[in-house]
């Protein structure tokens, strides 16, 4: 083998490993308190369905005052066999939200259940964090 060979494929041997890189690259739920539940009783500020996660903004009375959390759900592939779609949620629709709060007690967390103003349940353990393909 030259010398030139042995550069190419050690310097493509290289990209290869950088290019891989971020698919391996995942933060885990460590922030999110798994142990706890909480629910949630609010209406809808935006949904953002897509990757790497998905997003529930949630205006939540207390206190007399409307709070904006911060809801991280999966990725879109999890969230659409749970039975989400791109328009499921929408900016003023009423939902009850199942949880797992940030552990810093921030307004946020991890969302795992939503349901709906007509009584339509989307998610549930299949999207909870530690859940099998999460």
């Amino acid at each position: 083998m030259t010398r030139r060979t042995s550069r190419q494929m050690l310097m493509a041997a290289v990209a290869a490993a950088l290019i891989g890189t971020p698919a391996l690259a995942h933060h885990s739920f460590a922030m999110y308190d798994i142990k706890k539940r909480t629910t949630l009783k609010g209406e809808v500020k935006e949904f953002k369905f897509t990757n790497p996660h998905t997003w529930i903004y949630l205006d939540v009375v207390e206190n007399g005052k409307p709070v904006t959390y911060e809801l991280e759900g999966q990725q879109v592939r999890l969230m659409a066999r749970a039975g989400f779609k791109r328009n499921s949620l929408k900016p003023g629709d009423k939902v009850t939200i199942l949880i797992n709060p940030l552990r810093d007690g921030s307004k946020g967390g991890h969302f795992i259940q939503v349901t709906l103003a007509d009584g339509t349940v989307l998610g549930g353990r299949s999207i909870a964090p530690g859940a099998p393909g999460t």
